[in-house]
């Protein structure tokens, strides 16, 4: 009889456990976890053709860098514009700044009102350095304060702000709702539609127009992009409300009264359905082809679909998901946008438009 000794019987299976060595634990994860993970038909996401035939999995920095705004970014995402002023926001904001650098995106800040005529908060702003200049970083502006400008003759602090941060041009926010229902709120004396063709006429800063969480309809989209502007920014409905934001600030009477409010706008979708629509109508008289589609959009599944629906050239924005992981340790959103950047890269390797 041949005994086989504890070393034998250790060098014999060895191979075998080399092969796959978590193949057990797996499988009996697999076992315990596969009831957890029916997906109901009616959750399918059917937005794409799913074809995993087609590629390989992606290498890493396999999606293409594309001209945007004039400067080259590495990935189709835009930091929406958010906030500033406060010491939280230093540190939001260089983040933020930060992240663009690392993936390559574009980013827009929040509004840089207290920079008009003082600059006790500029540190709060001042992200060029780390962004670096090869990637677009727009100033902000609310429609009202442009108009306050205009009227009193101090349009030459526009271009100080743009120039003292360093900016590509300048992000105009339109937020009559939101105004409206503020308790400090401003109210506008014209249409937004003149101040900013007022001002474009008297400034050769690049704009790009955007509004604060409810979208614009048909007519507000026509106007707009028949003007040279940089880019229109959807901001619609189903992301951060600021009307609805306001209203939760203010009286509790008045907010009841204006509840509806916060339900009325356009959702990225419907707005991309209508700025197609607008293209084909419009023909020539289209003066900006570039978009950046946000509100709503929560996943890069939701921004994939978007960009490949618009025919222009254009970028998704998120605000709220940058947001979440930008208030502390920059490693943890420095995870989260290289997570959203993976799944770009899947799905461009593997998912069709339908």
């Amino acid at each position: 009889m041949t005994f086989m000794s504890k070393e034998s019987i250790v060098e014999t299976s060895s191979p075998k456990s080399k092969e796959d060595p978590t193949a057990e634990s797996r499988k009996r994860d697999h076992i315990e976890l596969a009831f957890q993970s029916q997906v109901a038909q009616a959750a399918l996401d059917e937005r794409f053709f799913y074809e995993p035939l087609l590629s390989a999995h992606p290498g890493r920095d396999s999606l293409k860098s594309f001209l945007f705004l004039g400067k080259a970014m590495r990935v189709p995402m835009w930091v929406s514009s958010m906030t500033g002023g406060t010491e939280l926001a230093h540190t939001i904001n260089h983040n933020l700044a930060r992240a663009c650098k690392d993936f390559g995106m574009g980013m827009g800040l929040g509004s840089c009102r207290s920079l008009l005529y003082s600059d006790d908060t500029l540190k709060d702003f001042d992200v060029r350095a780390l962004i670096g200049d090869g990637l677009p970083l727009f100033a902000n502006l609310g429609i009202a304060q442009l108009e306050e400008l205009i009227d009193s003759g101090e349009l030459f602090r526009v271009k100080e702000l743009v120039d003292k941060l360093q900016a590509d041009g300048l992000i105009i926010h339109v937020n009559p709702l939101q105004e409206w229902l503020q308790p400090e709120g401003d109210h506008f004396k014209r249409p937004p539609i003149q101040t900013i063709t007022t001002f474009m006429e008297k400034s050769d800063i690049p704009v790009i127009v955007k509004e604060v969480g409810q979208g614009m309809g048909y007519q507000s989209l026509k106007a707009l992009m028949q003007l040279p502007l940089a880019a229109i920014d959807f901001a619609a409905n189903g992301g951060t409300n600021f009307a609805r934001l306001e209203m939760q600030r203010g009286d509790a009477t008045r907010a009841a009264v204006y509840e509806q409010l916060a339900y009325v706008g356009h959702s990225a979708a419907e707005m991309v359905n209508l700025y197609n629509q607008l293209l084909e109508e419009l023909g020539p008289k289209v003066a900006c082809r570039h978009a950046i589609i946000s509100g709503g959009v929560k996943t890069f599944l939701d921004g994939y679909y978007l960009i490949k629906k618009i025919k222009v050239a254009a970028v998704y924005g998120q605000a709220s998901g940058f947001l979440k992981h930008a208030r502390g340790d920059y490693e943890e959103l420095y995870n989260y946008v290289d997570a959203q950047v993976q799944g770009l890269e899947l799905a461009n390797a593997f998912l069709q438009v339908k």
